[in-house]
């Protein structure tokens, strides 16, 4: 057994004042006439949230209330690892490991934690209650930043995973759920420790460079890849940025509050569902994400993960039991058949709302998802 050490969020009052110094020094550009979000951050929004997180938001309050769940870090081979791990109260609680993504965070999970530990008090069945556990990747937030090639691949956290489950915490058998890069880190969990999985739940499935001859793909499947391939012109930059050349945007993002805040919440605009501004992501939840790449400053890092985890072929995983919730308004949401090419697809759920960060967009959804899928396979 490791010994993981109570840890506590708490940001020296230097950094913040640095922060409002930084906000306050703004330097805006120009924006054409009428362009709204269509060639990225827009400038009034921007303008509203700076103002917002200067004058407003209080990471105080914040860090509070963050801090009333049981935060830990733990030391697994040689990278000290942040989770939260909150204890189900029902008989006999499933342990669950959810992986967040990018530009995600932990705090994108966080609305999942009382519905998933408490479900009694949703009106839900105790006896359907998890253990839940979630992660900071490697070079996201609290979690060490990785100082060398290979220890930021998404592989290599599904390594530390499985430590962390089972050597760390004890669990002998546990459910692994996430989305964006944790539905990657998931699916390497599958591939190279299915022993130690009861099951899967994904909201993502990847892009796959090596994939069937087109004779072999549905119509949907078709429809789908040209719909990927059209996303890769109109949305694709940043991903070729993160993937090619991620050092020399780094500079900008982690020196500048702003920026930093504008290259974040343009995906948060773009990948959310469209009936509300960001999905109806609260400025407050927005910002609180933006704060945690801030104040640890691992936007470096973590866009480095795209340099490390290139698309690769679309192979069947070990037979572990799988769910795929597919949001109507994620990045391109895949047909079920490309999905069963992939998993051992045991449930399939049409969400009627919803699109990437449906942590935050939907937790209920979510959570009463995975609830029912590890009813039937716990």
């Amino acid at each position: 057994m490791l010994s993981a050490e109570p840890f506590e969020i708490k940001i020296n009052q230097e950094i913040l004042d640095d922060l409002s110094d930084r906000l306050a020094s703004t330097r805006w550009p120009d924006e054409l006439e009428g362009i709204n979000w269509n060639q990225g951050a827009n400038l009034d929004y921007m303008k509203e949230l700076i103002d917002y997180w200067q004058n407003e938001y209080d990471w105080r309050r914040i860090e509070a209330e963050l801090n009333k769940y049981s935060h830990f870090m733990a030391k697994i081979d040689d990278s000290h690892i942040h989770f939260i791990h909150e204890h189900g109260k029902g008989p006999d609680p499933t342990p669950i490991i959810i992986t967040h993504g990018w530009p995600g965070s932990f705090f994108e999970l966080y609305k999942l934690i009382p519905l998933l530990t408490d479900p009694g008090s949703y009106g839900g069945d105790p006896d359907t209650s998890f253990d839940v556990i979630i992660p900071s990747l490697p070079g996201y937030g609290f979690s060490d930043r990785p100082r060398k090639r290979g220890m930021g691949s998404l592989k290599h956290a599904a390594g530390l995973w499985a430590k962390l489950m089972t050597e760390e915490l004890g669990y002998e058998r546990f459910a692994a759920a996430g989305g964006d890069f944790g539905a990657l880190v998931t699916q390497h969990l599958a591939e190279s420790y299915p022993e130690l999985l009861i099951g899967i739940h994904l909201t993502y499935i990847g892009v796959y460079f090596s994939t069937p001859q087109q004779s072999e793909l549905s119509e949907a499947e078709k429809t789908y890849l040209q719909k990927i391939q059209q996303w890769t012109y109109s949305e694709g930059a940043y991903f070729m940025v993160h993937s090619t050349k991620p050092q020399s945007i780094s500079y900008g993002l982690n020196d500048s509050p702003a920026g930093l805040a504008a290259w974040i919440t343009e995906k948060f605009q773009t990948w959310t569902a469209k009936e509300e501004l960001l999905g109806g992501i609260s400025k407050d939840e927005l910002l609180t994400n933006i704060m945690i790449y801030w104040v640890t400053q691992t936007i470096s890092s973590s866009i480095r993960t795209y340099s490390e985890e290139m698309p690769g072929k679309l192979e069947p995983l070990p037979p572990v039991p799988a769910a795929f919730a597919r949001f109507p308004e994620d990045i391109n949401p895949p047909p079920r058949e490309w999905v069963e090419r992939r998993v051992n697809l045991k449930q399939w759920t049409e969400m009627p709302r919803g699109g990437h960060f449906a942590g935050l967009e939907e937790p209920e959804l979510y959570a009463d998802d995975i609830i029912s899928f590890f009813r039937g396979v716990g």
